[in-house]
């Protein structure tokens, strides 16, 4: 009762509810992720199932998903049991393995394993084919979103334009036509645009360019947060909300961090991925991973990384013609005053009782 009262009064902020449009799209990414997980439950019961029939084909193939691998289950289900058969259906870089596909083929696959086989596949290729669907509808609803903002800004861009600026004075009273040799601002920006014109990425593209994030990422992404910054202010808002932030616990003297919290977990799914991936890189976030991970470990290294892209991903959709650049991974390092640790270095030592003589190396 009383929460009813102070949202009566005014006294509590709004929750977070996005447009129809974004609700929409939430609707089907989140409908995607969910198959997605089923399917590979799907497939992890049909690893399952090849290894109770001695069938060890995951031990040398990368994934069960791969056109080599489904061409020897597709023999094994008709009736081929002859591992050497089996393994030249390898094609690429599996042919190498060839030795080894021999060992893991040769099992005890019968006739059973071959129907529970079947219907896996069934299901697997069904699911396939709903996320390929839902792929598709949410690009046509990401593309309708972004020719109505395009057609949006279109529409407030072709409006009566205002006074010129010009380099003299200007009284507010009457528009000043530019003397000889001046130039108005309007002209310039004329000049500007036919001379470069730069690409219009839509807000998906803009995305795709950061580390780690592809372009499914970059619709669950939108689809979470909508493409509307101005409900979070500051990107320490939007992290807030998404649960990427420390807290801090404090009880009397005694200060100490907590978790972060459950929040979104489709949103916070998407950036552990992009993460994940950002940290095998070498450009800045990749970096950011390193250096933390040493003293913080692995989860917590992910998280920084996750709110840092989440932070850039507020930068982006805040501001349209804003582009992602990679600060590198040597950002930390080329930022260092290097005689400011030297002086450090020194008064450590001599703190501890040692003279100190700096030479410089060969």
């Amino acid at each position: 009762m009383w929460l009813a009262k102070l949202t009566e009064k005014g006294l509590l902020r709004p929750s977070f509810v996005p447009p129809a449009p974004i609700r929409m799209l939430r609707d089907y990414t989140r409908l995607r992720e969910d198959l997605t997980r089923e399917r590979s439950r799907y497939w992890q019961r049909l690893e399952k199932l090849l290894e109770d029939a001695a069938i060890k084909v995951s031990a040398v193939a990368s994934t069960l998903g791969i056109v080599s691998v489904r061409d020897m289950l597709e023999a094994l289900i008709a009736g081929e049991r002859d591992p050497r058969r089996l393994a030249d259906l390898a094609r690429g870089r599996l042919k190498a393995k060839r030795s080894e596909l021999i060992a893991a083929l040769d099992g005890r696959f019968d006739d059973h394993h071959a129907e529970l086989a079947r219907l896996l596949l069934g299901q697997i290729d069904a699911l396939t084919a709903q996320i390929g669907a839902l792929s598709a509808r949410i690009e046509q609803l990401i593309a309708a979103m972004s020719q109505s903002d395009h057609d949006g800004d279109d529409h407030q861009g072709s409006g009566i334009v205002g006074p010129q600026a010009t380099n003299r004075p200007h009284t507010g009273d009457q528009m000043t036509e530019p003397g000889p040799g001046e130039t108005t601002a309007l002209a310039a920006e004329i000049d500007t645009a036919t001379a470069i014109e730069r690409p219009r990425l839509t807000a998906i593209e803009r995305l795709d360019e950061i580390t780690g994030v592809g372009q499914r990422a970059a619709q669950t992404i939108i689809a979470e947060i909508g493409l509307d910054m101005t409900r979070f202010p500051t990107p320490e808002h939007l992290v807030s909300w998404a649960k990427l932030c420390p807290r801090t616990i404090q009880s009397g003297p005694v200060i100490r961090g907590g978790k972060t919290g459950r929040g979104n977990p489709y949103l916070k799914s998407a950036l552990g991925e992009a993460a994940a991936a950002a940290a095998r890189t070498n450009t800045f976030l990749g970096e950011r991973y390193r250096r933390i991970v040493k003293r913080r470990g692995k989860f917590k290294a992910l998280v920084a990384v996750a709110r840092s892209t989440l932070v850039i991903v507020w930068q982006l959709l805040s501001d349209p013609s804003a582009r992602f650049h990679d600060l590198g991974a040597d950002y930390h390092t080329s930022r260092v005053v290097t005689e400011r640790k030297i002086r450090n270095h020194i008064a450590h030592l001599t703190a501890m009782g040692f003279h100190v003589t700096l030479e410089p190396a060969a």
